[in-house]
């Protein structure tokens, strides 16, 4: 699979930058935005955190949302933005969501101050568990 333009991967950060000053974070104040390219849009997601912290929901699962409500099922890339010093990768729940649909995606993960990492769904998630995992042989 051939993997985004660099032009794309562009459009996608500076989407997720963008959404990320929407994120609802008055707790943490860890902001987070993510935009997916899928079926050749862009869908973008914020994390939205509640006073009851462990049902809170994430920026990149809010995005997953999203395409899925627009009928994609296939993940390209995803871009993730914060404000840390150093790129924040998904945490495992997003890992394991974004595995579901983006298997070959590419993630790049930012900040705010042009840090960037890039990486595979497989490096990110070895070993991952999917609808193969639990059908029998």
């Amino acid at each position: 699979m051939s993997g985004p333009s660099e032009a794309t991967v562009e459009e996608l950060v500076a989407a997720a930058a963008a959404a990320r000053e929407q994120a609802y974070a008055p707790y943490s104040g860890f902001q987070v935005g993510a935009a997916l390219l899928a079926g050749g849009r862009v869908f973008t997601g914020v994390n939205v955190e509640i006073a009851s912290y462990p049902i809170s929901v994430c920026a990149e699962r809010n995005a997953v949302a999203a395409m899925v409500i627009a009928g994609e099922r296939t993940i390209d890339a995803i871009a993730v933005v914060t404000g840390a010093d150093e790129p924040t990768p998904p945490c495992g729940g997003c890992r394991q969501a974004l595995w579901e649909f983006g298997r070959e995606a590419l993630v790049v993960c930012a900040t705010t101050g042009g840090a960037r990492t890039t990486s595979t769904m497989p490096e990110l998630l070895p070993g991952a568990f999917g609808p193969e995992s639990f059908r029998p042989a």
